[in-house]
């Protein structure tokens, strides 16, 4: 089923779009030739990193290279939190939207991109056809497990939850539109649900009483999200369930789960880690090849914690005016550069650049400071090789919750943490590094600003109704 041409020419290609560790390339190849069809369906880049020894960051490039060259299709799929079932997969930011809904767990979510929103990667058809790229085809089995489902979600013990369950479903079936099928069960004292895995259509029948020997047959009729009856009760024994799928165009992949008395409630699942949606838009390789991903929502999609940077150069409007417009601008994409360099290596990505100044976004405080301090050294040898300091560096940093947007053509982030972070950064002066305390008391940054001078002082911003606490950072010298 592998396309040797395709394979060969696409791989060709993406060991020549940048310079990659050894063997990076070759482990993908032997994943593409080798590994079964589920080991290529919906494939996590984190759990690909750590498998094959390989820094996450480089993974998430290398999905998305090869992505580029045409040997794999990128999904984002809404995850349930409660059950890890995947409601619904997109194969474009663009049509992602921000409100979904579980059936088997019958609770509506509202999508974050740094939550339940990841991102997959699948082998393109071309290049190697595997059974998963025809879901209606799929054994039902193949269908609830791996198509419906993810195995990053798992209990407080760390057992998957796909595995919880297998361990007590009792029936799982096709169930074509018109026909009828029956499901045999050997109910114990409990719970019965009967589910279908697509719709909101279920039914609830309490086993309870004194064992039979007796078949209970119970007539189950599957309509549009509703089961009649969806209620009842039966007696421990053997119980056959006729379902009739009263449809005319609607197949059910339907099922029985049998639960013991005493149901716990049930919390959370955690996950394993995956690619979220958040951190694919803070991948600059990400925002440099699929410039046309654009989000559809009306409303944004929601980042409940994002570090924004802003930069901008004290002085650039006497330098443009020094050395003449066309000099001025080489040196200004310069520092552009240099800026872009930084933010990509301490996983962040630029959002934008505004005139002279720069927007870069970030997964923590930690990984912006860091780029900042880095940002001000970058910037100072530019100045080593011009006869007097043209580029003098003001930064600001806030973190915070925002909205993801897409503005003029590009993905961008709205709200108050933004424009804290902008506002932040215009009351630095030459050579300052201003912290919001959100920031400055985050995870790590002791000892990061350890070896420097912070000094502490409290700002009133404009659109903000307190005054604010601001950390300059300096070196111990200046």
């Amino acid at each position: 089923m592998i396309d040797e041409k395709k394979l060969e020419e696409r791989l060709t290609a993406l060991e020549a779009a940048k310079a990659w560790s050894p063997r990076v390339v070759s482990r993908l190849e032997t994943l593409l030739r080798s590994d079964d069809d589920a080991a290529l369906f919906r494939i996590n880049p984190i759990r690909f990193a750590a498998d094959k020894g390989i820094a996450e960051a480089e993974a998430i490039d290398l999905f998305l290279h090869g992505t580029r060259v045409g040997l794999f299709d990128m999904d984002w799929l809404l995850l349930c939190p409660m059950c890890s079932d995947v409601v619904e997969s997109f194969r474009s930011l663009r049509t992602l939207h921000s409100h979904y809904h579980c059936p088997l767990c019958q609770t509506d979510y509202e999508a974050a991109l740094d939550d339940y929103i990841a991102v997959t990667f699948t082998v393109s058809p071309a290049v190697r056809r595997i059974r998963f790229h025809d879901p209606a085809s799929l054994p039902v089995q193949d269908y609830a497990f791996v198509y419906k489902a993810t195995s990053e979600g798992m209990t407080a013990e760390g057992v998957p939850w796909t595995q919880v369950i297998k361990s007590i479903i009792r029936a799982l079936d096709w169930l074509d539109a018109g026909a009828t099928i029956e499901q045999t069960i050997d109910a114990t004292e409990g719970v019965l649900l009967g589910f279908d895995m697509n719709t909101d259509a279920h039914f609830i029948v309490m086993v309870e009483g004194e064992p039979t020997t007796t078949v209970q047959r119970v007539p189950i009729v599957f309509d549009i999200d509703v089961c009649k009856p969806n209620s009842g009760s039966v007696r421990p024994g053997p119980v056959v369930f006729e379902v009739r799928n009263a449809t005319t165009d609607r197949r059910a992949a339907f099922g029985v789960l049998q639960f013991p008395p005493g149901i716990p409630a049930r919390g959370m699942l955690r996950f394993a880690p995956f690619l979220t949606g958040k951190r694919l838009l803070m991948t600059q390789t990400f925002r440099d090849f699929f410039r046309s991903e654009v989000i559809r929502a009306t409303e944004g999609i929601a980042v409940r914690d994002i570090t924004v940077l802003f930069t901008d150069l004290k002085g650039s409007t006497a330098l443009y005016d020094r050395i003449g417009d066309l000099n001025a601008y080489v040196q200004v994409q310069r520092h552009f550069e240099q800026l872009l360099d930084v933010t990509v290596r301490h996983h962040g990505a630029v959002t934008k650049t505004i005139g002279d100044a720069v927007m870069a976004a970030f997964l923590t405080p930690a990984d912006a400071v860091q780029a900042a301090l880095e940002m001000r050294k970058a910037v100072e040898q530019l100045n080593r090789d011009r006869p007097q300091r043209d580029f003098i560096l003001k930064i600001g940093i806030h973190k915070g919750a925002s909205i993801a947007v897409t503005l003029n053509e590009r993905l961008d982030y709205f709200g108050q943490t933004v424009n804290i972070a902008a506002r932040v950064q215009h009351l630095a002066d030459g050579d300052q590094i201003l912290l919001t305390d959100a920031v400055h008391d985050a995870e790590g940054l002791a000892e990061i600003l350890a070896p420097y001078r912070v000094s502490r002082s409290e700002a009133q911003l404009k659109g903000v109704s307190q005054t604010m606490p601001v950390y300059c950072v300096q070196d111990r010298a200046a």
